[in-house]
């Protein structure tokens, strides 16, 4: 019997991902559990998927600490949660007043026991490793935004210092591996 990799979708929305269970609060989508994502604990058993996707949610929500507990508790030991959201510099990001939360490419270091600030700040036992950053994973248009594009997804903290300004991206991906 061949293992099957059980995926989960938090805020899915209309299903993107083949496969996966999907969790949404509004009832009128094709979420598999109907479940408002600012109510903790969610009701999923510990330890109970191998990957977790957050796509374009994570930004409408309350507590993004919270919420990141939630997704190391219901994730398999060492395995993926990915999280995708409008970058900081996007006009995606405050055009949408539904919008809460805002990342950068340090947004996601205090889940990273790897990292300095983790250990300085010590606001959750929640651990990630960030294994990539991604902007902009599905490329749309011209010649000049995949030059920077392909700057910012080789070097992220330097285009976020030095071009995120002048150019900037629409969302940034994070993949995160569940440090156990």
């Amino acid at each position: 019997m061949i293992n099957e990799i059980k995926i989960l979708d938090l805020g899915c929305g209309n299903k993107k991902r083949p496969g996966a269970i999907g969790v949404d609060f509004n009832s009128r989508t094709e979420a598999d559990i109907v479940h408002d994502l600012n109510v903790f604990p969610y009701p999923i058993e510990a330890a109970s998927f191998d990957e977790i996707y957050i796509d374009n949610c994570l930004e409408h929500l309350d507590d993004v600490i919270r919420v990141m507990e939630e997704a190391h508790r219901i994730c398999k030991d060492d395995g993926l949660v990915k999280v995708i959201v409008p970058y900081f510099r996007s006009l995606w990001a405050f055009g949408d007043p539904t919008h809460k939360h805002f990342f950068t490419v340090r947004s996601f270091e205090i889940f990273d026991p790897e990292n300095v600030i983790s250990e300085r700040y010590d606001y959750t036992r929640a651990r990630f490793r960030i294994e990539r950053i991604v902007f902009n994973e599905t490329l749309y248009n011209r010649w000049a935004k995949k030059i920077v594009l392909s700057l910012a997804n080789r070097w992220p903290f330097r285009y976020e210092y030095y071009l995120s300004h002048l150019y900037p991206l629409d969302d940034i991906s994070f993949y995160l591996r569940k440090y156990c």
